[in-house]
């Protein structure tokens, strides 16, 4: 059971200001969590796969390596450019 003196420690701990009007509140919310917690953990678990219950299958195709443009039309349109890489102006 959480009770409000919970609730403030938690608050001194955290360095949080609640407001005393607040209290119950907050209480009763954090009662609420553990209690919504506990039902979770309660909760009858069966051994049967979960996984793919939409009939997906892997679409990921097999990574192949392609010739690819030259450097030296890559880079004719940077404004900036080294030996075979982009310039880029540091900013810092």
């Amino acid at each position: 059971m959480v009770t409000r003196e919970d609730v403030e420690n938690i608050a001194l701990l955290s360095k949080l200001f609640v407001p005393e009007e607040e209290l119950d509140s907050l209480t009763q919310s954090m009662q609420d969590i553990i209690n919504f917690a506990d039902e979770i953990n309660n909760a009858p678990a069966s051994d049967e796969g979960f996984d793919n219950i939409n009939n997906l299958s892997n679409v990921f195709r097999e990574d192949v390596v392609v010739p690819s443009y030259p450097s030296e039309e890559i880079l004719k349109n940077a404004p900036e450019q080294g030996e075979d890489h982009f310039l880029v102006r540091n900013r810092a």
